[in-house]
């Protein structure tokens, strides 16, 4: 699934460098005020990112003690959410990077132009999904804790 995931973002870059001088813009453009269309395009494009680096995994029930396997991967649960948020913390930062260059590449192309105004709304659709993905986490972690209690 990550390698899935890992073509789909290179895939999604490219396009949105390519779709640039594309015609599908600027007829887009009377349904995108203030440039907001920027903020979905690069929450999604941090999601991808994201799955290419977290690795998740359907849980699958071991058939002879009915429970679900759970991944031995060596390192404590703190650690785990250590890792999970570097690893965050760089699929947002590739989604910046490519905001910033996908502004520089704008400011060559005849029909259109750069805004640093574009880079702050490409960073709030990051933020906003770091954000959901992170809560996402928590309450995945807290449901888990809670359903181990035995009664």
């Amino acid at each position: 699934m990550r390698l899935l995931c890992t073509f789909l973002s290179i895939a999604y870059i490219a396009g949105i460098f390519l779709w640039a001088d594309s015609p599908v813009v600027s007829d887009l453009a009377p349904f995108n005020p203030y440039s907001l269309l920027h903020i979905p395009l690069y929450g999604i494009l941090t999601i991808l990112l994201t799955f290419s680096f977290i690795p998740f995994k359907l849980k699958r029930k071991d058939p002879r003690t009915q429970r679900p396997k759970v991944p031995m991967t060596g390192l404590p649960n703190n650690s785990m959410t250590q890792l999970m948020h570097v690893r965050l913390f760089i699929s947002g930062v590739i989604s910046l990077i490519v905001g910033i260059a996908d502004e520089i590449h704008q400011s060559f192309i005849p029909t259109r132009d750069a805004s640093i105004i574009d880079v702050f709304l490409d960073g709030v659709g990051i933020v906003l999904t770091l954000f959901l993905i992170v809560q996402l986490y928590k309450k995945k972690k807290f449901l888990k804790a809670e359903s181990s209690i035995e009664l």
